[in-house]
């Protein structure tokens, strides 16, 4: 079975960096401008390890444009290439780049002149655009629209698509990087001080009939996941592809592990993707 490719290129300011972000998401493995001397080996090997291999291609790589129907064609007897061209009105190009302060990667051969260098770009690009599978024209999108659309339409996942990651650990270890919120649960009934309880973790049962038997533990569960059904539907809808929340306890070991696990229980009814990690157990 051949590996599924995506090629995502076109206009600069049209949404590439977005359309990426989107496709990482619904697990695709993602580069983005690779010298063009790379780009076929790169594939070839990523595809020993990958089904799904999103590769985005701008004016950046100018070196890239001279072979580029070859190598096009070459992949394309390759793989199960989908040729994705971003495009957008002059005036919306614009106002992105205003908005973003950032240069256009032709401005100096324009000289400051943002109208001509996206029109210089349009005639570089136009044998991507005739040859592209898919012609995606962005003016009308915000970056949460352009997201959801390209999660539906390319990733295989539904608009509303999230990724629930719960991470148990250890506040004595550090708090974890990259957290969407942070639950502190070293108020509970620790086990660590119950000599029989010790050498268990939050995974087993004596540790779980413990921790879960104090009617704080009870109460505390209950308001997770009522806050959970509230996050969770808003999160979907506003366009959010991943939610991550840490649990901490004090060595990560019991109390916490023991209210991922709950929690992750609980969240199955959301119809989402669920990862438990247990950082320190």
């Amino acid at each position: 079975m051949k590996s599924s490719l995506v090629i995502v290129t076109g206009l600069s300011g049209a949404g590439k960096t977005v359309t990426l972000r989107a496709l990482e998401d619904a697990d695709y493995f993602c580069v983005d401008n690779l010298p063009s001397s790379l780009i076929y080996e790169f594939i070839k090997l990523t595809a020993l390890s990958s089904e799904k291999i999103a590769v985005g291609i701008d004016i950046r790589e100018k070196s890239f444009l001279k072979d580029i129907d070859k190598v096009i064609k070459k992949l394309r007897d390759a793989y199960s290439l989908n040729l994705v061209y971003l495009e957008a009105e002059t005036d919306i190009i614009i106002r992105r780049y205003k908005e973003t302060r950032r240069p256009h990667p032709l401005s100096k051969a324009a000289k400051g002149n943002i109208e001509k260098a996206i029109s210089m770009e349009q005639k570089m690009l136009t044998f991507l655009r005739d040859e592209a599978d898919s012609i995606i024209d962005t003016s009308a999108f915000t970056p949460h629209g352009l997201r959801q659309y390209i999660t539906a339409s390319l990733g295989g996942l539904s608009a509303d698509y999230l990724k629930f990651t719960i991470i148990s650990f250890g506040f004595k270890f550090g708090i974890p990087q990259h957290l969407d919120m942070l639950l502190d649960v070293r108020f509970l009934p620790n086990p660590h001080f119950i000599d029989e309880l010790r050498p268990f973790t939050g995974l087993d049962e004596p540790v779980k009939k413990y921790i879960f038997g104090s009617a704080v533990t009870a109460e505390y569960i209950a308001k997770i996941e009522d806050l959970m059904d509230f996050l969770i539907p808003m999160y979907k809808k506003e366009g959010k592809s991943s939610f991550t929340l840490g649990v901490g306890c004090t060595g990560g070991r019991h109390r916490s592990p023991a209210i991922v696990e709950r929690a992750a229980e609980f969240s199955k009814k959301y119809d989402i993707s669920i990862e438990v990690i247990h950082r320190d157990m």
